[in-house]
């Protein structure tokens, strides 16, 4: 048995621009781990990482140089092996290790057979666009020699030029029958703990420390979902609660209505910052836009009223002619006795195209400050667009190279229509909840809504991936 202070040791192995380094990427969630390129060969050395488990070194794993010339280097083993002696693979490899061979026309095999030879256990990691051809054959037949268990890990199974079927088939000829698909760049949610318990089942003498890895695993996740969701209840209660006074004037209320809208565009693009940190993300994995968001959809501004329609979220008719797109309108009342339902809630984009009929006279009467609020259809989007943010970053590998896109918004139906959560409701009469404000305080009860309210951010989310 290992000892309990002995990581396991994997060599991660395979044909060129197969995804080696982008799995160690991906398990180690570091996108600066080694060198992706689509490009065969380009990692020439062997380079290491580490998995932890309560500060403690669970895995080590190896990435290694690809596999190019197998076919010829079986030859040259059946050159090298002595007439009439019978020797085991181990034996085969390290004769040929120890060969002039083995640092000339063969040196890259060899540096990923000797760090095999070392190692507990391979993962031999498939790109199933490939076909499957005698070069793979002959590569295994030589990794197998090496006497240590081998595990296929299969690649970019999304694609739609994959063959999974061919490829589970000839492995299963060869006698591997374990095997695990795992892209690596949009994993499944449980692709790791899938792995993990694969291997498991081939290194039983190692399964406990599997198994915590699992656990460990599980448990990030979680801690990093939650984290995630107290951000974008945090940014929705700023945003709620957040008031910019205005004197009742049209050049007064529009210089306002920027200074609302460039102060949730801001906090918006902190959130979006948050959530990369988070992931471990970096910010140029999200294109860089001054709305601040960038995409098919994303890179419509947050008050363009068709970003709201985009979305699916009701827009009224004064939004949707894009005056003042997003801003609600509260007016202080000051010892009048026109009623403060007839104006409090109102779109001023509403607002501003019945100034002709009523606004002129309304807007005459008025007396005192008036403040602007955040539009209830702009809280929408903003939870729409975070929670579908933090969908993407759950499902995303750290070797994608591609920009961040949102390929399906979560269908949440009670974002888009119905009543907003209570919490927000709340927020709405709490000016002093919001960071963005001048007078902010974080009373006991801020800290109360803020739970509730990621928890039902949480709830949304889990019935999305639910369905």
């Amino acid at each position: 048995m290992p000892s309990p202070d002995t990581p396991l040791r994997l060599a991660v192995v395979g044909h060129t621009n197969t995804g080696k380094t982008s799995l160690l990427r991906t398990l180690t969630r570091n996108p600066g781990f080694g060198q992706v390129e689509d490009s065969p060969g380009t990692t020439r050395h062997v380079e290491g990482a580490r998995l932890l488990v309560d500060g403690a070194v669970a895995v080590e794993l190896y990435d290694t140089p690809g596999l190019e010339d197998g076919m010829a280097l079986l030859d040259y083993l059946d050159q090298i092996a002595p007439p009439g002696l019978r020797l085991d693979g181990p034996e085969r490899i390290r004769r040929f290790l120890q060969s002039p061979e083995s640092q000339r026309r063969f040196e890259q095999e060899a540096r990923v057979l000797r760090k095999l030879l070392e190692c507990d256990a391979g993962l031999y990691v498939v790109d199933v666009r490939d076909p499957v051809l005698g070069k793979h054959k002959d590569e295994l037949a030589l990794l197998a020699g090496c006497g240590r268990p081998l595990l296929p890990v299969l690649n970019f199974t999304h694609s739609p030029d994959q063959r999974l079927g061919a490829w589970r088939e000839a492995l299963s000829r060869l006698g591997l029958h374990a095997i695990v698909e795992f892209d690596t760049i949009a994993p499944a949610l449980d692709g790791e703990t899938q792995l993990y318990d694969k291997l498991a089942l081939l290194m039983d003498q190692h399964a406990g420390r599997l198994q915590a890895l699992r656990e460990d695993v599980v448990a990030q996740r979680r801690i990093r979902h939650a984290d995630a969701l107290r951000m974008i209840a945090e940014l929705l209660i700023d945003a709620a609660s957040l008031r910019v006074s205005a004197e009742p004037d049209d050049a007064s209320l529009k210089a306002a209505t920027q200074a609302l809208r460039q102060r949730i565009r801001e906090r918006e693009n902190d959130c979006v910052q948050a959530l990369l940190k988070r992931y471990n993300f970096r910010s140029r994995d999200f294109p860089a836009h001054t709305l601040p968001l960038q995409g098919e959809r994303w890179g419509m501004d947050l008050f363009h009223p068709q970003a709201l329609k985009d979305m699916g979220i009701h827009v009224g008719k004064g939004m949707a002619a894009g005056a003042m797109a997003g801003a609600t309108l509260d007016v202080f009342m000051a010892g009048i006795s026109l009623g403060a339902a007839t104006v409090i809630g109102a779109a001023a984009g509403g607002l501003w195209q019945g100034a002709d009929k009523l606004g002129k006279r309304l807007l005459g009467r008025l007396k005192g400050y008036q403040e602007l609020s955040v539009d209830d259809a702009v809280l929408r989007l903003l939870a729409l667009r975070q929670l579908g943010l933090l969908q993407s970053l759950e499902r995303r590998g750290h070797a994608a190279q591609a920009p961040i896109e949102l390929q399906d918004i979560p269908a949440m139906d009670a974002w888009r229509e119905g009543s907003l959560p209570d919490e927000l409701k709340e927020a709405r009469s709490r000016p002093q909840w919001s960071t963005l404000a001048d007078d902010y305080q974080a009373d006991g009860r801020r800290h109360q809504v803020l739970r509730a309210l990621a928890e039902h951010l949480g709830a949304d989310s889990m019935r999305d991936a639910a369905s």
